[in-house]
């Protein structure tokens, strides 16, 4: 990494204290002009080719250069000799830019014109609560809708975004907050496991105990909406710092564990939101000013692998009934995801038919009426460009804009209908479940007594903001059975489990002279200075159980793995002693390993969100290999353990794949185990597994590598920026995680679904068995079950908008109203190329989550899976599809497209079966448009207990 740009990135790097100046926004357009080469809808080979020396056009709203250097103006001269200063210093840094100094917009995007935005209310599922909206919104004033799509700014209310009510209809100010670990910056919480512990237990309904007991606390602290779960990133980069959000880095696995911790959250009547939409797979300069850079980084990704890769899980999450999504920071084809028209209109809208609205993350809109044009619904967290500056690019500028008619009162409609049809689908109109006056606790402080709004410096009046009320219930099970379900072992040569009394496999502690003697060592064992130490556990200390990040909550307790396991053996028989440091320098320190017979080392990684920094990890890790020394320190324990003849054991917590080459062949290295983030319950859980209290379960829910490079060039990450605009090529297309080891036969160190149980499985008799016949497309889109509701189209009087006399303004508080309605002007308003061309509907659309035939079985796979082994345990069946062989389109080796887990006691068998749907025995043709099945040749679908041990298989 360029030491001088990171050093410079340290001293900028920071949201919100870089300043666009005043005249750097003449145009409230999004920088959308759409290039002869259409990347979403063109095929890979030609997406990129030409792209970028394609002349773009010139918008009128737009002053040009070249224009200034006619008239001679001094200002154009200085601005001329400021970017050839720029260009200066790009050359001399090799490759670092000034980009604090740079303001000017992005270069124009690629991404291609859909409009107008696909109106709420077809599908048949949310008829009722339509109605219901519908009848609401029609007496909604102006300011009203424009208060429910607006939030009122950060530190404006007490959770980390809130809307403004529509007081007259009865509709209340809506509670945003973030997870998906559990509820950021509450108290008397749950801290459950990350999403990628989640993952790791390939258990379907523990993902929905997940959602269900998240919600639970939700509903019962006063929260409508949780910012959860996360499918984005999808984890391209193993490095990427927030991979740890999302389950895991397949499309299946994602989609699967999103579809049902949404039902497990909306069960409950809490909103489940669906983030970040789409392609933020790193941190480095997802977002403006952020990085000091003037503009957010652009993920440049084709149709075929947008469609099989990155909106894969998303589709999921619509047909599970997600009422929200959240689009993300960075450009997709160099235009900003939420104000990105054939993204959110035609992807989402109409492909897979979400009824549900769109909110933005928070700073993520870029603009104000294009972005309203593009699909967006809610602005969050309210404010502008820049945190606390109550200058909201929506708000009283949406008021303005549907006066002047430059948003047309249809759109400002149709936002207000989806939330609060979304507000209706939630049941929380019912005031026994959700109290209307919001939340019983802050976000920003922890004292009892606080004001509303303290990103005002208006003057307030002190009220109680936080009641204290414990919300966990009996929610440690179900995060202590996800941690322990989530923990991988990765390697068992006979070490574990280890009895209570000591007793290893194949051992009787009656056999033994004394006490077995077990030492633990590493940081990563003790508590540090706290589970709470670091603000948004932004650092790695003590035992890692979260990354960082506005996805990290505040712990109530955390039982670390020294406590839990210094009480989980028989003191008769076992001695434990601990060294909670990652250094073995002392006398003592060498005595205490000379002595162990068993030694149990602990090592991280930790990363987090890109807002904030730990050592040199900038929110993504610099590499996949542990942190603080952690290779060293086991092979130190290795060395030294009972003089070089014990038994070692390593655990690992992580928020990724890691390196595990300096260590993984030592010959007394006897067990791995990889336990993920864990939550509060890290150490019971912990202790579960190495006594074998539960049987291992968990499986790699992404590939470990034996170097970095062994994931390709799209698994690395891009840490120095390689423009104004950084622009990040996903040119490896589908090939990402094992699909990339297996296209170019690369050897894992341990594949994309491994992990070891205590017993032993056998899988035998594969049938295969057709439902419906092969055919390419799939049947006609039908039609829309409804119609949209539809309301008056006559823009109201503007005196309904004028701010009222009875509400005292607070400073930097976001409201709808204007002042003075005088300058509202009319005339053409230059709306985006193409939005007057009416876009074909879908093929591949027609309800939620698309085409309703794409989710009809087609072929049932069955497999008999026997336990061989000498103990119950849980098997993981994994089913991978690879398709027929094709001289013309370019097919995985393999891909998940099932996978089941169920308890079975010894010497038990059963039959589990499949149902493959035409979605997943289907490809994204980039011409056609649609997804299409293969009707010539063979599908092969290969079942097994990982995605290199597949033992049988069938074909169709």
């Amino acid at each position: 990494m360029d030491e001088k740009f990171q050093e410079k990135k340290a001293e900028v790097r920071h949201s919100f204290d870089l300043r666009y100046s005043s005249d750097s926004f003449q145009s409230d357009l999004d920088a959308t002009e759409y290039l002869q080469t259409d990347p979403l809808t063109a095929s890979k080979a030609s997406t990129y080719s030409g792209v970028y020396p394609t002349p773009q056009q010139q918008r009128h709203s737009r002053r040009s250069c070249c224009g200034c250097f006619r008239g001679r103006s001094p200002k154009c001269l200085l601005i001329t000799l400021g970017v050839f200063a720029l260009a200066m210093v790009a050359l001399s840094a090799s490759g670092f830019f000034a980009f604090n100094k740079y303001k000017q917009a992005p270069p124009d995007g690629l991404s291609p014109p859909w409009y107008p935005t696909p109106k709420g209310g077809t599908a048949k599922s949310w008829a009722e609560s339509y109605e219901k909206a519908r009848k609401m919104v029609a007496k909604m004033t102006l300011p009203e809708k424009v208060n429910i799509t607006t939030g009122t700014g950060w530190q404006m209310g007490p959770a980390v975004g809130n809307t403004g009510p529509a007081v007259n209809v009865g509709f209340p100010s809506l509670a945003l907050q973030d997870g998906p670990l559990g509820i950021r910056f509450a108290d008397n919480s749950t801290a459950f496991p990350a999403g990628v512990t989640v993952g790791a237990t390939w258990n379907r309904d523990l993902m929905y105990q997940w959602g269900n007991a998240h919600a639970v606390e939700a509903r019962k602290k006063g929260v409508n909406a949780i910012l959860g779960p996360c499918i984005g990133p999808l984890g391209r980069a193993p490095a990427g710092g927030r991979n740890w959000e999302g389950f895991g880095a397949d499309p299946y696995l994602q989609g699967i564990a999103a579809a049902q911790s949404i039902k497990g959250m909306q069960d409950e009547g809490v909103m489940a939101t669906i983030k970040h939409l789409v392609g933020n797979e790193q941190e480095h300069f997802r977002q403006p000013n952020e990085w000091g850079l003037a503009n957010a980084i652009s993920s440049n990704i084709d149709d075929r692998s947008m469609h099989e890769l990155y909106l894969w899980p998303f589709a999921d999450s619509v047909k599970a009934g997600v009422v929200s999504v959240m689009c993300s920071y960075n450009m997709i084809n160099n235009s900003y995801a939420c104000g990105n028209s054939k993204l959110l209109n035609g992807l989402l809208k109409d492909e897979m038919g979400f009824q549900g609205f769109v909110m933005s993350d928070w700073l993520a809109q870029r603009s104000g009426v294009s972005t309203a044009l593009a699909g967006l619904d809610m602005t969050m967290p309210g404010d502008g460009l820049f945190w606390t500056d109550g200058k909201s690019l929506w708000g009283p500028e949406l008021t303005k804009s549907v006066l002047n008619g430059s948003v047309p009162l249809d759109r400002i409609n149709d936002m207000a209908t989806r939330i609060v049809a979304a507000w209706y689908q939630m049941g929380q109109d019912d005031e026994t479940k959700f109290d209307p006056k919001g939340p019983n606790f802050s976000s920003w402080t922890d004292d009892k007594m606080g004001v509303e709004a303290p990103g005002s410096p208006s003057e307030q009046e002190e009220r109680q903001v936080n009641h204290f009320v414990n919300v966990m219930g009996n929610h440690s099970s179900v995060a202590r059975q996800i941690a322990a379900e989530g923990t991988v072992l990765l390697k068992n040569d006979g070490l574990l489990p280890i009895s209570r009394k000591g007793e290893l496999p194949g051992s009787k502690a009656k056999e033994r002279d004394g006490p077995l003697r077990i030492a633990i060592f590493g940081e990563d064992a003790g508590p540090g200075q706290g589970a709470n130490y670091c603000k948004d556990r932004a650092c790695n200390q003590g035992t890692l159980a979260s990354g960082w990040g506005s996805g990290a909550v505040e712990f109530p307790y955390l039982v670390t793995p020294e406590e839990a396991l210094g009480k989980a053996w028989d003191s008769k028989h076992v001695n434990v002693t601990k060294h909670l440091s990652n250094g073995l320098s002392s006398d003592s320190e060498a005595e205490i390993l000379k002595e162990a017979e068993v030694c149990i080392v602990f090592a991280n990684s930790d990363s987090g969100e890109g807002f904030v920094s730990w050592s040199n990890v900038y929110g993504d890790r610099p590499d996949i290999n542990l942190q603080k020394g952690g290779d060293d320190l086991i092979v130190q324990v290795a060395e030294g353990c009972h003089g070089g003849d014990g038994q070692v054991l390593v655990v690992i917590h992580t928020v990724g794949p890691v390196i595990v080459e300096k260590w993984i062949d030592l010959p007394n290295v006897k067990a791995v185990l990889l336990a993920n983030l864990p939550g509060q319950e890290s150490g019971n859980a912990l202790a579960d597994i190495i006594l074998g209290d539960v049987n291992p379960s968990g499986k790699l829910p992404w590939t470990i590598g034996m170097v970095l490079d062994d994931y390709g060039q799209g698994g690395l990450l891009m840490y120095t920026p390689n423009g104004l605009v950084p622009q990040q090529d996903f040119d490896e297309g589908l090939y990402i995680d094992y699909r990339y080891f297996d296209k170019f036969e690369i050897d894992p160190r341990f594949e994309f679904g491994f992990g070891l149980s205590y017993t032993t499985f056998e899988f035998e008799n594969v049938v295969v068995k057709e439902v419906k016949p092969k055919s390419a497309l799939p049947a006609p889109r039908p039609d829309d079950f409804a119609a949209p509701p539809k309301y008056d189209t006559t823009i109201p009087d503007a005196k309904e908008v004028l701010f009222p006399e009875s509400i005292r303004k607070l400073e930097k508080f976001i409201y709808p109203y204007l002042d003075s309605t005088d300058d509202i002007g009319s005339g053409s308003y230059p709306y985006p190329d193409g939005y007057d061309v009416e876009q074909p509907l879908s093929g591949a659309g027609g309800d939620e989550g698309g085409n309703p035939d794409l989710w009809e079985t087609y072929v049932e796979v069955s497999v008999d899976i026997k336990n061989t082994g000498g103990r119950k345990g849980q098997v993981v069946p994994q089913l991978y599809l690879s398709y027929p062989e094709s001289s013309t389109v370019d097919f995985p080796v393999r891909v998940l497209r099932g996978f089941d887990k169920l308890s079975l006691d010894e010497g038990e068998e059963t039959t589990v079966t499949f149902n493959l749907t035409r979605r997943d025995l289907s490809y994204w043709d980039v011409v056609v448009q649609n997804w299409v099945m293969v009707e010539e040749g063979k599908y092969t679908f290969a079942v097994g207990q990982s995605s290199r041990d597949l033992i049988v298989s069938g074909t169709w």
